[in-house]
């Protein structure tokens, strides 16, 4: 087994340059589309439910291969899996770039999706079981740091690129930066955990479906025909069935063992719940800025700039408190600090002042998002044996973007958005302010469900001598 790096040496910086820059594109791109959204159904004419699909069609992919990407890093390599997705995601970030229509766009953001799965779980998997024990905390918190400033950076970045170039350049500069990255990471250190089982097809097949017909049926309630509807609903109940069942079996892709540890369950939990919430958050809020108040592109992007700088700035020191007072704490602060943002910028309309009306939630929100970024991320992986890291990260990735996913999917037609009703800043206003104080309660459930759930957890997440672990 090859020598575990320390963080301070060239090839550790090296590494942990490689898979945050790599990790934060993936990110990244999850949230820029979102402050081009008018722009693009704009010039492809696309409806509200087409625009859903081109944030959703990313996340579904994501989310439903993101447990295959992890596991196959685990097997085949993490290094390599990881610059596989990397080449991959240029070749559709190209792709999305020249789409001429919303139906091309949603396809070639499938295939991003798609590469993206392999990409993401491999960067947390590499730091995992390639640092040292006592410099991996301070590493996830560096990954946790950059990645979240990737993510609320988007719509900054996206407002930029729309003043000076156009929609297709939020998909163009993917390509020098994943060029970066490959060039990095040819010194990247290459670990795996060879298995002789069988990989899990079936489960991976019925983890797809699963998501992808959910996810239908919550987007299209109000505009499919019932019978539609109903048949998704059914084929999504059959698949969540089957995919419980295959995963019970010893060569599975999700080791059911995983969540026996109580850490392990409510930390993901809190995940499906936060993270929910939070892509839902800059949907609405980048829509609600341009469309009601008459923000540009630009200033909708920088008037969500506290959060960058927050994550930037206090990431990686909540990390280190984390790693020494372990994460219950922080995991539930956070997501309540976050919904008391969300409140305090639920009722945003024409005519708000923005130092007033919306720097103090964006504030609130950006140092709840701090806080329980790097503490869920440590917590994850130290109830989990290194030899599942790549699994075990794919699985919490996975569930944030189900979360995300399903609520982008189920939110806007359940506070009645649909069609062009984006375009109306009366209509708009109304499903606003309702789908942010839904967006605060499950913030705030996400707060409860860390207290309770981590209540006997010790430094870094390692479960006490009094609870359930791994």
């Amino acid at each position: 087994m090859a020598e575990l790096l320390a963080r301070s040496s060239v090839q550790g910086r090296l590494t942990l340059t490689t898979v945050t820059i790599g990790s934060g594109v993936a990110l990244l791109d999850g949230t820029v589309v979102n402050i081009a959204l008018p722009h693009i159904g704009t010039d492809l004419g696309a409806s509200l439910a087409e625009l859903q699909w081109v944030v959703n069609g990313y996340m579904l992919s994501l989310a439903a291969l993101i447990l295959v990407g992890g596991s196959l890093g685990d097997r085949l390599g993490r290094r390599q899996m990881y610059l596989l997705g990397v080449a991959g995601f240029a070749i559709a970030s190209a792709l999305c770039a020249f789409a001429q229509s919303p139906t091309e766009l949603i396809v070639f953001r499938v295939i991003q999706g798609i590469a993206a799965a392999l990409l993401t779980p491999g960067g947390l998997a590499i730091i995992q079981s390639s640092f040292r024990v006592e410099d991996r905390a301070s590493a996830i918190g560096t990954w946790a740091g950059v990645s979240g400033v990737a993510a609320a950076i988007g719509p900054f970045i996206g407002g930029f690129l729309l003043e000076h170039g156009g929609w297709r350049w939020i998909f163009a500069i993917n390509l020098p930066l994943c060029a970066i990255v490959l060039f990095l990471g040819l010194k990247v250190p290459e670990s795996s955990s060879p298995t002789d089982d069988d990989f899990d097809v079936a489960g991976a097949v019925a983890g797809a479906v699963a998501l992808g017909s959910l996810t239908f049926a919550l987007t299209s309630w109000r505009t499919a025909p019932l019978a539609l509807i109903i048949a998704a609903s059914v084929i999504c109940l059959v698949a969540i069935v089957s995919f419980i069942v295959l995963e019970r079996k010893p060569d599975a892709m999700m080791p059911v063992a995983l969540f026996t540890s109580r850490v392990f369950t409510a930390a993901n939990l809190m995940t499906f719940l936060v993270y929910g919430a939070l892509g839902t958050v800059l949907f609405l809020l980048v829509l609600q800025l341009q469309v009601t108040v008459g923000y540009s592109a630009i200033a909708a992007g920088v008037a969500t700039l506290p959060i960058t700088i927050a994550m930037l700035l206090l990431s990686s020191r909540f990390a280190v408190i984390a790693s020494r007072t372990g994460p219950r704490l922080p995991m539930t602060i956070g997501p309540l600090f976050c919904a008391g943002g969300v409140v305090l910028l639920a009722p945003v309309s024409s005519g708000t002042s923005y130092w007033l009306g919306v720097f103090p939630g964006i504030v609130l929100f950006a140092l709840g998002l701090s806080g329980l970024v790097s503490p869920l991320t440590s917590a994850v992986l130290a109830a989990a044996p290194d030899e599942h890291a790549g699994v075990a990260s794919g699985v919490n990735n996975a569930v944030a973007r189900a979360g995300s996913l399903l609520a982008v999917a189920a939110l806007p037609a359940l506070v009645g958005l649909s069609g062009e009703d984006y375009k109306n800043p009366v209509v708009l206003t109304a499903g606003y302010h309702s789908g942010q104080l839904i967006c605060a309660g499950l913030l705030a459930a996400g707060g409860i469900v860390s207290w309770i759930g981590l209540r006997n957890t010790g430094p870094v997440g390692q479960p006490s001598t009094t609870g359930g672990g791994v």
